[in-house]
């Protein structure tokens, strides 16, 4: 009669433990009968209040998965989710002189990532260059050069497309823990008369903002420099610092000086010699793996630490899929920690590898 222990079965026990011994509780009886699908709907009810209790808080429901409940309560402070970014950058069209290309038309990359062009341009001199913008906001749009080169529609009079410069500034939507991370700021860190706290919200409420630094007379009495980086945990690009800047000169008291800059990219360059399972792994791979784990990480500490750990880089290497051992590990031609400034963001550069 009794079940693997859960809610629901905890509950069956104890009504059938109020049942007198001398009536009949066995499997097919009338108060087993009785009691099985009472106790299933009770259990039902104490899981769906814990449910409801975990929305209620906005750091359960970040951590459960209730995005609307947590958008709800951040609403209560005046804080909303912030949207994904439109990647940006220009595209060079080759082929006839007079050729005409349109604004709002299509391009895009091998991989069927597609942008349009933002104005209308016409061929001169073989060439012509046009800024463009992706259809769809995300990350995924930040394109290296020579990656856009196709249209899904032909064109007539050009030859060939292609992106001479990477496309930058698409992010994604913000994520439930950046969500909280802010509405935690602004519950604890009261923004005042434009105060510091003020001027960290303001920054951060900017679509693409993925982090901000504020620092106090930086340049004497009355100026406020405003440090940010984008979603990805990058440098922002110019359109990402203009953003910022006009919406904290939108909102700013009287009298204050405003600067708004991107953190300086510092990169950091790893080289290691490596013992791999070279049964189940190729080096590419390995590599592979090693690159993005670091890379989650730097992203993981951006505008929060102040010190990157040479014994943590070792420890992100060690533990990455297909790696063995490793030794000779060199970060920036040295073997110690690394200081990131105030005003640097921490990139990862190159990576080479030795052993096998």
């Amino acid at each position: 009669m009794f079940r693997e222990t859960n809610t629901e079965t905890i509950i069956e026990n104890r009504m059938f433990d109020n049942v007198p011994s001398d009536i009949d509780r066995s499997e097919g009886s009338f108060i087993y009968d009785a009691i099985i699908p009472t106790g299933k709907e009770i259990a039902t009810a104490y899981i769906n209040m814990d449910k409801i209790l975990n929305m209620a808080f906005a750091s359960t429901a970040a951590a459960n998965g209730y995005s609307t409940q947590l958008e709800l309560r951040c609403s209560e402070v005046g804080i909303s989710r912030k949207a994904g970014t439109l990647a940006n950058g220009t595209i060079t069209f080759a082929g006839a002189d007079g050729t005409i290309i349109s604004a709002g038309t299509l391009i895009q990359s091998s991989s069927g990532l597609k942008f349009s062009t933002l104005a209308i341009t016409t061929i001169e001199s073989s060439t012509a260059t046009v800024k463009i913008q992706a259809l769809i906001e995300g990350i995924s749009y930040n394109l290296p050069s020579n990656s856009i080169i196709q249209a899904p529609i032909a064109i007539n009079g050009v030859t060939s497309i292609t992106n001479t410069v990477p496309t930058t500034g698409g992010t994604a939507k913000e994520t439930d823990s950046a969500l909280l991370e802010r509405y935690l700021l602004q519950v604890k860190s009261p923004a005042t008369s434009g105060n510091k706290n003020h001027y960290l919200n303001w920054a951060l409420s900017v679509d693409g903002c993925g982090g901000a630094k504020v620092v106090s007379l930086w340049n004497g009495n009355g100026t406020v420099k405003v440090i940010i980086i984008n979603s990805n945990k990058e440098g922002a690009d110019a359109a990402l610092v203009d953003s910022v800047s006009k919406y904290i000169e939108s909102v700013r008291p009287i009298g204050a000086t405003i600067t708004t800059v991107s953190a300086t990219p510092l990169q950091i360059n790893i080289n290691v010699t490596l013992t791999i399972d070279a049964n189940n792994y190729t080096l590419n791979t390995v590599k592979a793996n090693i690159e993005n784990n670091i890379t989650e990480y730097l992203k993981s500490i951006a505008f929060k630490q102040g010190n990157l750990s040479y014994a943590k880089l070792g420890s992100i290497i060690l533990s990455s899929e297909g790696v063995k051992d490793y030794s000779r590990l060199l970060i920036n031609s040295g073997s110690t920690n690394i200081t990131i400034k105030d005003d640097e963001i921490a990139i990862l550069g190159t990576v080479e590898i030795g052993g096998i």
